[in-house]
């Protein structure tokens, strides 16, 4: 009789043991995939091999292609670092949460250069992006551990719960055995600074066999500074190398997304902070884990930095946040509705306001100039130390620009901008008077009005007097 007993027992506790394991399986993540950004600094999408520019060969990046797909139209919403990374992080456009005037708060100077301490407006952290969780700390708390290596150029004050570690040491191989991990490393030999930095260094390309852009002119210093950023590349892509052998060996790279891209265009005068697609539009590749096939090569969305927070959300298979303006483009909460328009837009660089907005279609381009006595090439004292920028101010003011060239110091610029990007790439054909785009002009027109109203675009008020809306309790 015991003996029954006791075998009944033994089959109600293995029974029991066994709902309860079902139970707590129920309430847990099946399938948390390890996640990496390779984040190059300041570069544009034209430069790559796999946008079709066979300069110089990017081996460990192509090597991602194994098992990824190609974005042929991701933007950032600012062609410039930290109102950028406002949006990645928040998954909210810039100009709807205070934080599109570059450098607004600052991790890296105490002190305004002389130029910008002239405009008398105090560092100030937007409480509006403040109040938005960020995305890794969504992934925190739902069993992840985050690193960042090691850039944190918010342009707000981001809460410490963002990371669990955020610094140059930041790496996954810190965190607990067998916990999933999202882990960012940036690429600072890519940055504009770079490109003078890095000027006397032995090039790894023959700068004649370059192709200059037709907004540069065809001489030794656009094709000496274009040859150093093409080998800044080539030592990037080595960098990133030791990264994914890293991931190799330690037998993470098959359970692992991995997304390259940059942080906006650059790192030249007319890419970075220009509003123009050279200052916006940014290579992305995406890297899947094995066990997801890929079912194309090549992805011709309009995706935005803003959709990187519910996307990264979505592949981790957490519940997106319903603020997000961004959308999912990939994992099971992927959005099934396509862009038709693509919004980026401009506010202060620096020691320099000039407030534009642009919107995007499929195939046209309209620009909205909100200080037509400025040209679009400001006189940042941060990019006189480039000697391409240099040489271009004195071949403007000696008048030896082509026509091409010169629209980037025209004053007063054009109130408004009008691009057929399909045949003008470059944005250097003006169609703004032609009747023959009347019906997509006024459609665009439209819909950056209707933007510009849906988020709450902030960029009409002072900055003055923003800092003080946005810093009251």
């Amino acid at each position: 009789i015991k003996f029954i007993i006791m075998k009944n027992l033994f089959k109600f506790f293995c029974l029991f043991i066994l709902l309860l394991t079902t139970l707590t399986g129920c309430g847990q993540k099946q399938y948390q995939p390890n996640i990496v950004w390779l984040v190059a600094e300041d570069q544009s999408q034209h430069f790559f091999p796999f946008y079709g520019d066979k300069s110089v060969d990017l081996t460990n990046i192509s090597f991602l292609l194994e098992n990824g797909i190609i974005y042929d139209d991701m933007n950032s919403p600012y062609p410039v670092c930290a109102p950028a990374r406002s949006g990645i992080i928040t998954g909210m456009y810039p100009n709807s949460i205070g934080t599109g005037n570059m450098r607004a708060l600052s991790d890296y100077r105490n002190i305004r250069n002389e130029n910008e301490a002239s405009l008398e407006i105090p560092y100030y952290s937007s409480k509006l992006a403040e109040s938005i969780k960020p995305f890794t700390q969504i992934l925190r708390e739902n069993g992840y551990y985050c690193t960042n290596n090691s850039k944190r150029d918010y342009n707000f004050k981001l809460r410490d719960e963002a990371w669990d570690d955020s610094s140059n040491d930041a790496t996954w191989e810190n965190r607990e055995e067998g916990k999933p991990f999202f882990s960012v490393f940036n690429f600072n030999v890519s940055h504009e600074s770079q490109i003078w930095k890095r000027d006397k260094q032995q090039l790894k390309v023959n700068p004649n066999t370059l192709t200059v852009p037709p907004v540069f002119p065809d001489d030794s210093i656009s094709r000496h500074a274009l040859a150093v950023n093409y080998s800044n590349l080539v030592e990037m892509d080595r960098q990133i190398g030791l990264i994914i052998k890293k991931l190799k060996d330690q037998g993470l790279y098959d359970n692992t997304y991995i997304f390259f891209y940059s942080d906006h265009g650059g790192p030249f005068p007319r890419y970075k902070r220009s509003i123009h697609e050279t200052g916006s539009k940014v290579p992305l590749i995406v890297k899947f884990p094995s066990n997801v096939k890929v079912k194309e090569k090549r992805n011709r969305d309009m995706l935005n930095f803003i959709d990187f927070a519910p996307t990264i959300l979505s592949i981790a298979d957490i519940d997106i946040p319903k603020i997000y303006q961004g959308k999912a483009f990939l994992g099971n909460q992927k959005s099934k509705i396509k862009r038709k328009y693509l919004f980026t837009a401009s506010d202060r660089f620096d020691e320099h306001s000039d407030r534009i907005r642009a919107v995007k279609s499929n195939r046209f381009k309209y620009i909205r100039n909100y200080n037509i006595n400025k040209p679009h090439a400001l006189n940042i004292g941060y990019r006189t130390q480039m000697a391409l920028m240099q040489h271009l101010n004195k071949l403007n003011d000696s008048n030896m620009l082509s026509p091409d060239q010169k629209l980037w110091f025209q004053v007063p610029k054009n109130p408004e901008e009008f691009y057929d990007l399909k045949n003008d790439p470059f944005e250097l054909n003006n169609l703004i008077v032609d009747n023959n785009y009347s019906k997509q002009l006024n459609d665009l027109r439209n819909q950056l009005d209707m933007w510009m109203k849906e988020i709450n675009d902030l960029g009409h008020i002072p900055e003055k007097e923003l800092a003080k809306l946005l810093t009251e309790n």
